[in-house]
């Protein structure tokens, strides 16, 4: 598995599959000050970069995957910016 829990940081790396997205909705809906931190991410299946559209957690991004840095960390930006303002 791709995701997992350190202690309030869920880390998702590599390839992030289909069967990271149950567990890292469960880890958001218990404690949604938890950060995901996508520093070596490689990939995100659909399924999990939904989890984040949808519940906007506090996002650690990195920059080993510019598909990720580039395209899918502006888009967290703006959806958790327009959720605030």
């Amino acid at each position: 598995m791709s995701a997992r829990l350190d202690g309030n940081i869920i880390l998702l790396e590599g390839q992030c599959r289909v069967e990271d997205a149950e567990p890292l909705l469960g880890w958001l809906q218990a404690d949604s000050s938890r950060v995901v931190d996508l520093t070596d991410a490689e990939h995100l299946h659909a399924a999990v970069f939904q989890i984040l559209m949808a519940l906007r957690p506090p996002i650690r991004e990195g920059e080993k995957d510019a598909f990720v840095h580039d395209w899918l960390i502006p888009i967290l930006r703006v959806a958790k910016s327009s959720d605030t303002g």
